[in-house]
């Protein structure tokens, strides 16, 4: 009789052992999950940095080459360089955002500004830089694209049960966001 409740003890004991186990494991992979997902994130951020940077290299050559024939433009040159300027010392998603439209309309006018220039649409310093702009400007939307699925997949993950009572510090990851102007399309006046 002893050793039939000694079983049962060990049993029992064994079961609450199996059972912080697997608690302890759960516990562990969530937590793992979470930096993994954080992390995912904060890469995807940094390849729309590098291909934020790609842009900003590209563009003092455009504006060299566009000056060369539009020389009376000066504040769309200005604008363009202030953009930059403002894109390259932006801190986190929101400002990096804000900045990166600020460039992407003073781009577009010094595009427009461009367009009246026959001579400068058919050289080929303009064109390949253009071409490159493009590239690059494709590049960025599918880098932030990627880096919103990410935040998205790691917003989802951190407030589901049971994540959601084991994140700890964990915050929402900011999604890279369209300005509210990005729809108008930029004015140029000659």
């Amino acid at each position: 009789m002893k050793k039939e409740v000694n079983n049962k003890k060990m049993i029992i004991i064994g079961a609450i052992v199996a059972v912080v186990v697997v608690l302890v494991a759960g516990i562990i992979g969530i937590h793992n999950a979470i930096i993994a997902k954080s992390e995912a994130v904060d890469s995807a951020y940094s390849t729309i940095e590098t291909t934020l940077q790609r842009r900003n290299d590209l563009i003092p050559n455009l504006v060299s080459t566009v000056k060369g024939y539009a020389t009376h433009e000066e504040k769309v040159f200005a604008d363009v360089t202030a953009a930059r300027e403002t894109l390259l010392s932006a801190k986190g998603v929101d400002a990096t955002s804000k900045a990166s439209s600020e460039l992407n309309g003073a781009l577009g006018r010094l595009l427009a500004i461009a367009e009246n220039y026959p001579d400068l649409k058919a050289n080929t310093n303009f064109l390949n830089l253009q071409d490159e702009l493009a590239g690059t400007e494709n590049r960025i939307n599918v880098a932030r694209q990627e880096y919103n699925d990410k935040a998205r997949a790691y917003n989802t993950y951190i407030k589901q049960f049971p994540q959601n009572l084991l994140k700890g510090d964990a915050t929402d990851k900011p999604y890279f966001e369209a300005e509210t102007n990005a729809q108008t399309v930029p004015q140029v006046e000659f």
